[in-house]
């Protein structure tokens, strides 16, 4: 993780982090972007998968610090593209 870590904050790296954080089944549903104000917005076409990671949240939250670092997402914003 602290290679990861120090390398440049790209969509790539977040996706990756994304992934590490939540496991396959949900990337695999979920799309993320983080925007220059370090909120990391999430999307889904299910709100039951919204639901996963809201009932993640902490968790989430904890493994993306460890490979982002720890200022890297001050906010997570959810919403379904349906």
């Amino acid at each position: 993780a602290e290679v990861v870590r120090k390398a440049p904050l790209t969509d790539e790296k977040v996706a990756f982090a994304w992934r590490f954080a939540v496991g396959p089944a949900l990337d695999k549903a979920t799309t993320v972007r983080l925007a220059s104000d370090g909120t990391l917005h999430v999307s889904a076409e299910s709100s039951a998968w919204l639901d996963a990671v809201y009932a993640s949240i902490g968790l989430i939250r904890s493994r993306l610090a460890h490979v982002l670092g720890e200022d890297s997402v001050k906010q997570i914003a959810c919403r379904t593209t349906r």
